[in-house]
């Protein structure tokens, strides 16, 4: 069992099979990507950080689109900001454009 320091998600014991598999290609799959696939399985909230992976973003640039209520969706559970995959995906696809369109 492990605990994830920079998760702030809070939330009960992890059993041992929710612990995340050892990063593969020299580090190429991160932490963030796990816990992101992870929250997907599991819980349909991701935090600020999972979101912006799952939407190919900084984390940065999705507060900054929450702060000017341009991005997808949220909502705050306590302390955490937190995105609902549905609203992420409703969000990305009203946000499609014809590949030609710039």
């Amino acid at each position: 069992m492990t605990h994830d320091p920079n998760d702030k998600a809070g939330g009960g014991a992890r059993t041992p099979t929710e612990v995340a598999p050892p990063a593969v290609n020299g580090g190429a799959v991160s932490s963030t990507a796990e816990r992101a696939r992870r929250a997907r399985e599991h819980c349909p909230f991701l935090t600020t950080k999972q979101a912006a992976f799952h939407l190919g973003l900084a984390a940065d640039t999705l507060k900054k689109m929450r702060r000017e209520r341009r991005g997808p969706c949220c909502r705050k559970h306590g302390t955490v900001w937190r995105y609902h995959i549905d609203d992420i995906e409703a969000w990305s696809r009203a946000n499609m454009r014809d590949g030609g369109n710039g």
